[in-house]
């Protein structure tokens, strides 16, 4: 069954504008006239049809693949509420995770929350592709699961700096 990766790619709202889906991997060229491309595949699981997480990396088309990074959507709270609301389990099949198999006329990724993902890619691509991200940044609103966070309470240390 199909894993809909280009609508979940949408999902994420990644700003590049020279990008293509082929298959189940995302491609991209953030920076024009680098030749430096970015890739983003599901990583797989130890069980069969089922994916933990995104895969990205970095590739040049002579040298190859130059950098890349695992972000498990359990890390990323990709699925925490759905895991919640289902009340799945820590350390089962499908515990942050999903699977080929869905309900019809639905995404196998439904109940995902993309946006801590898309704040590791955008720190990521930062790294490799310095200023590709904010030229053309869709809103964080666009996409149908994305929610603010709400900011960290800065905790000031009892002990004074001289």
């Amino acid at each position: 069954m199909s894993l809909q990766a280009p609508e979940f790619f949408v999902e994420l709202c990644l700003p590049f504008h020279d990008h293509a889906v082929v298959g189940n991997t995302y491609y991209a060229a953030p920076t024009p006239g680098t030749p430096l491309r970015l890739r983003i595949d599901f990583s797989r699981t130890i069980y069969a049809d089922t994916y933990g997480g995104l895969r990205v990396a970095v590739v040049h088309p002579d040298r190859g693949e130059i950098d890349a990074v695992a972000l498990s959507f359990v890390d990323h709270g990709t699925f925490h509420r759905r895991d919640e609301a289902h009340n799945t389990r820590p350390n089962t099949q499908q515990y942050g995770t999903f699977g080929t198999y869905h309900r019809p006329g639905r995404p196998p990724w439904e109940g995902a929350v993309t946006t801590g993902l898309r704040d590791a890619i955008e720190q990521y691509t930062a790294v490799w592709f310095p200023g590709a991200w904010t030229a053309s940044a869709p809103s964080r609103a666009a996409g149908r699961t994305a929610h603010p966070a709400p900011a960290v309470p800065v905790a000031r240390s009892s002990a004074r700096a001289r």
